[in-house]
Formats: C-alpha cells, sequence, structure tokens
C-alpha cells in the first residue's frame, strides 16, 4: 500500500513526520508521502523541515519516503507560480486540494492545477469532464479518497476517468493514525466507489509507479508523462 497524501503536525495533522512514518509502516504501507497544507507564507519552511526527515531518515524507516506539499486554496490564477515555487524548493510530489464538495474551494482550482502540472489533484469533487480529460492528456493523477467527506464523490471522478482514461491513485489524505486505512478496507471503499479489481489493482499500481519515479527523478512534473 503507498499513500501520496498526508499531513503531519507542520499543518492539520497529529503527528510528527518520524511517527507518522513509523505508524504507517507498522499498518502495513511500503510508501509515504508528506503533503502538508501549504501557501507562499509557509511553503519554504514545511519544505525545509520535511527534507531533513525524508533524507535522513529513510534508510531507516523501512518505508519510502516523499517530502512533498499540498497547496490549498491557492488562488488559480497563482496556482502555476507556486506549484514552480514548490518544485524549485524541492517539493519531490506537488498536491493540489481540488474542489471538494464539502469546503469552499474556489471554483477553477480543478482546471488551474491541471494546467499547472501538479502530480496529483486531491478530491476534485464534481470535476468537470473537461478537466478529466486534460488531466488524462497531461498525465495529472486525480484521487480517489478514503477520508470522509471528500469521498463522496469517488464515484463521479471514477466514472469520469474511465470515459477520458484518466490515471487514479488512492489515497488516505491521512491526519493521524486513525486515518491509515487497512487494505481491506482500502479495497472495500475503492469497490464502493464502483471500481472493479481490476481498476482497483491498477490504481494501487499507479501509486506505486508514480511514487518510483518521482523518488528516482527528484520530480520532474506530472505535466511529463
Amino acid at each position: 500500500m503507498i499513500d501520496l497524501h498526508t499531513h503531519t503536525v507542520y499543518s492539520d495533522g497529529g503527528l510528527i513526520p518520524a511517527e507518522l512514518a513509523r505508524r504507517a509502516r507498522a499498518a502495513g504501507y511500503r510508501g509515504l508521502a508528506f503533503t502538508d497544507h501549504v501557501d507562499d507564507s509557509n511553503l519554504r519552511h514545511i519544505l525545509e523541515s520535511q527534507q531533513k526527515v525524508v533524507r535522513d531518515y529513510c534508510l531507516y524507516t523501512e518505508i519510502e519516503l516523499l517530502g512533498g506539499v499540498e497547496l490549498t486554496h491557492v488562488p488559480p490564477p497563482l496556482m502555476e507560480t507556486v506549484v514552480k515555487s514548490a518544485r524549485d524548493l524541492g517539493a519531490e510530489i506537488v498536491l493540489v486540494h481540488g474542489e471538494t464538495i464539502v469546503e469552499p474551494v474556489v471554483q477553477g482550482t480543478n482546471h488551474a492545477a491541471i494546467r499547472a502540472g501538479a502530480d496529483v489533484l486531491a478530491h476534485p469533487g464534481l470535476i468537470t469532464p473537461e478537466d478529466v480529460r486534460m488531466a488524462a492528456e497531461k498525465g495529472v493523477y486525480l484521487e480517489i479518497t478514503t477520508r470522509k467527506g471528500h469521498s463522496l464523490t469517488n464515484g463521479h471522478v471514477l466514472n469520469l476517468a474511465r470515459i477520458y482514461g484518466a490515471k487514479l491513485v488512492i489515497n488516505n489524505d491521512a491526519h493521524g493514525p486513525e486515518d491509515l486505512v487497512s487494505r481491506e478496507m482500502r479495497q472495500k471503499i475503492a469497490l464502493g466507489a464502483g471500481m472493479d479489481m481490476q481498476e482497483y489493482e491498477q490504481a494501487e499500481q499507479n501509486s506505486l509507479d508514480l511514487l518510483s519515479r518521482l523518488r528516482k527523478s527528484g520530480n520532474t512534473g506530472g505535466s511529463q508523462d
């Protein structure tokens, strides 16, 4: 199992990075991305703090680690600039907080995130067919989420991804140890959204492929596929 969307005490999570990594490993995960909420005010500080843990701890934690961010409530006209800033500061993975139906995300955020070449568009809500088509073309992964509330639109995201060939990943959006769901629960949530077993296994493989590529490349951007 891979979780490419997690939060630590550096934003609204409950654990420091080292403990989150250890608890994820104990729960059966083989890969984890730290993706704390950021805008221009805390981008540099969070990435510098994460990078030290990823660099110094990865050899000892028995789990693959990525240091990244989730750009959250960034105004769409600034999205491209902030994505570039994150990459320039060493973010190995860049997520964007998509237009979930349970939070007041500005309309146009999904479109701006995909155009900017984010690696993953998190909980994209009632994403439009046009944006799913663009995600498929630009190699931006769409998230199927296990998180309460955000998961209400998983079926919508899945249906459009099928039509337009967009790649999916399954993430927990973990804020604490209770969010590191078991393999059985991940599968149930995916199947409950309408996935068949082949689609579920492909989504899990997509997460592994993305993790491996970003670890090897130092991240060249989600739009390069």
